[in-house]
């Protein structure tokens, strides 16, 4: 029989968060041996790898959230991280942008919740003003959030990885999760390859942390429902219609952002993304099916509630996946001139979404804690701007096991 491998920490999951909490760890106990476990052949293959290299400004989570509070802490925390690693990042801008009389209201609700949560040197625009940030933008009033910024979060996560190495950590590839058994101290992690003992599981598991979860956490009342954002790209000659980052007026509904333009940290300006259920948890295409998990997702209550009271936006999701058309006309409230022969095909993310038995889809970070693991069981974005607070958010809970 194989030994045991035994390590103080097991963290779950080499995506950025996991990455951030195992540093984080490392940095505050060197001491500590702690592993992070990854099922892909590489880190960061997921929603880090896919997403749009945004570092958000923290404008749009309600005051005292976990969001809030770890988004804005994390942005300091992200941009002083890229300069001292000598990561390339700028600090942009973006302006937000009201395209009716209707949404100039909700713009200014934006407005109060960036002041609330500690922004500054916002700055209401004009119509005529608009012009001056982004001049092919079309709206009634808009807004300057100075505190927006791009990054490729794949070189923020490999610089992680590497510093976790150096400072005696280990990072293991192609070790998926088959079973987690608790004893009073500590914990067995089994993979499809080997066996470890700890006295602590981290499960940033991402789209699959619910199912993680559930191997440490006795009563789950949450799931995970895995959306896709799906990207066109604009041309290379119609890249110098957006100068940085254009965003509609949030629905205030939802904890999407609408389509929107970004200027990318590598090149290129991305359009979208939508949001459409993925018929798989890590279904990047449309043609990317897995019967079970879908009929799981179908099946949970919450998602049954959330299907039956916003129908009408989801079906006018679904059309613009499938329409180019519908997908330009809605980029056209923002920018009318832009066309659908603008638009190339681009890539997706998709983004783990937990959602309750009643029908709400979690709104904040959620972090659940037992004697025996830390499970993260909803993270999506601003996590990737917030990734070094919530390690260190995570890595507090650690110590007091120790």
């Amino acid at each position: 029989m194989t030994k045991k491998l035994k390590y103080d920490i097991i963290v779950i999951g080499a995506g950025i968060v996991g990455l951030a909490t195992a540093l984080k760890a490392l940095e505050k106990s060197p001491g500590l041996k702690v592993l992070v476990l990854e099922k892909e052949s590489g880190i960061a293959k997921h929603q880090t790898g896919n997403n749009s290299g945004v570092i958000h400004s923290g404008l749009y989570y309600k005051p005292g959230s976990l969001k809030a509070t770890n988004c804005i802490n994390g942005y300091h925390m992200m941009t002083t991280f890229c300069q001292t690693h000598e990561i390339p990042f700028e600090l942009c801008g973006k302006i937000v942008v009201a395209t009716s009389k209707d949404e100039i209201p909700l713009l200014n609700n934006l407005k109060e919740r960036g002041k609330q949560n500690g922004l500054k040197n916002m700055k209401p625009l004009k119509a005529e003003e608009l012009k001056e940030y982004e001049p092919h933008v079309a709206g009634v009033e808009g807004l300057f959030v100075p505190q927006t910024g791009i990054v490729d979060y794949t070189l923020v996560a490999k610089k992680y990885a590497e510093l976790i190495t150096s400072k005696g950590g280990e990072i293991k590839l192609g070790e998926k999760i088959t079973d987690i058994r608790t004893e009073s101290k500590q914990s067995t992690v089994v993979t499809s390859n080997t066996t470890y003992t700890t006295t602590l599981v981290v499960n940033c598991a991402g789209l699959y942390s619910d199912k993680v979860a559930k191997f440490t956490q006795q009563k789950l009342d949450v799931k995970i429902i895995p959306f896709r954002g799906e990207y066109y790209k604009l041309t290379k000659e119609k890249e110098g219609l957006v100068k940085n980052l254009i965003y509609p007026v949030p629905d205030p509904n939802f904890p999407f952002l609408g389509v929107h333009f970004t200027r990318m940290a590598k090149g290129g300006v991305e359009a979208g993304p939508n949001a459409v259920l993925a018929f798989r948890r890590e279904g990047y295409k449309m043609s990317d099916i897995n019967i079970p998990e879908l009929a799981e997702s179908l099946a949970w209550p919450g998602f049954q509630k959330v299907a039956m009271k916003y129908w009408k936006t989801g079906f006018g999701e679904m059309y613009r996946s499938f329409s180019k058309a519908a997908f330009t006309k809605a980029l056209q409230k923002l920018m009318p001139e832009i066309q659908a022969s603008d638009l190339a095909p681009g890539g997706a993310g998709v983004r783990a979404q937990a959602c309750d038995r009643n029908g709400g889809l979690i709104d904040d970070f959620l972090i659940l804690e037992n004697e025996h693991a830390i499970n993260v069981c909803n993270a999506p974005s601003p996590a990737a701007t917030s990734s070094l607070a919530i390690g260190d958010t995570i890595s507090d809970l650690i110590l007091k096991h120790f």
